[in-house]
């Protein structure tokens, strides 16, 4: 199968991360949140070592890919995502999110990742300047801004890594996504939009509540 593009720029897309979701029920889940409307899905993928906690692997994704049509939007938070990301992509995913924190040289990474076919992101942690990525960030189809510590679901919301959006889109313009992921609900939602962020990623605000539908309904409302 080949790899799903990212949607259009110009649309505000959510992407419900399946850390929160109910794993023993996980096709089910993903299910609800498609019929919902939802084109992309978040994968969370830690190693223990860059982020203190462990996720998923390859083989996961591969399920995941044999229950759903939706884009596999694949966050890899790990420490050395060039010895990985092939994985992933033979697994089905069909974006790769890496950390800015995590490679050497980013742009050849880029471009490795572009040769197996995928959308590219780039990530950069709450305390990492937006600088960071400005370079790289150009070649990339998306970027990443983590609006809590990574890791675990649930914390609180980080407005001042929320306000990084606004400069990148800034010196990126509107053909590259902007990613936001970390207390991401209907009361933060308008306002990383409003920094100029077009994709959010939600877990607990969905997957939290009982109706998957009435919760993507409400950070819809609220962006409108």
């Amino acid at each position: 199968m080949s790899p799903m593009r990212l949607p259009e720029p110009g649309t505000v897309q959510i992407a419900p991360s399946i850390l929160s979701a109910d794993f023993a029920r996980l096709a089910d889940e993903i299910a609800q949140v498609v019929d919902a409307g939802v084109r992309m899905v978040h994968l969370d993928v830690m190693d223990g070592h860059f982020v203190p906690n462990l996720t998923i692997g390859p083989p996961v994704v591969k399920w995941i890919r044999k229950c759903t049509g939706a884009v596999l939007d694949t966050h890899l938070m790990i420490t050395e995502p060039q010895t990985y990301a092939e994985r992933f992509v033979e697994a089905g995913s069909d974006h790769i999110t890496f950390h800015i924190e995590t490679v050497d040289e980013p742009e050849a990474f880029v471009q490795h990742l572009r040769d197996l076919g995928v959308t590219v992101g780039v990530t950069l942690n709450p305390e990492t300047p937006a600088e960071a990525v400005r370079d790289v960030a150009r070649l990339c189809d998306m970027v990443l801004v983590m609006t809590v510590h990574p890791g675990f679901g649930g914390q609180a919301f980080i407005d001042a890594a929320a306000r990084k959006c606004t400069a990148l889109r800034e010196w990126l313009g509107p053909d590259i996504r902007i990613e936001v992921d970390g207390g991401i609900d209907a009361t933060t939602a308008p306002r990383v939009v409003g920094y100029g962020a077009d994709t959010l990623v939600a877990g607990n605000a969905i997957f939290g509540q009982a109706d998957r539908k009435a919760a993507i309904e409400d950070i819809r409302r609220a962006i409108r």
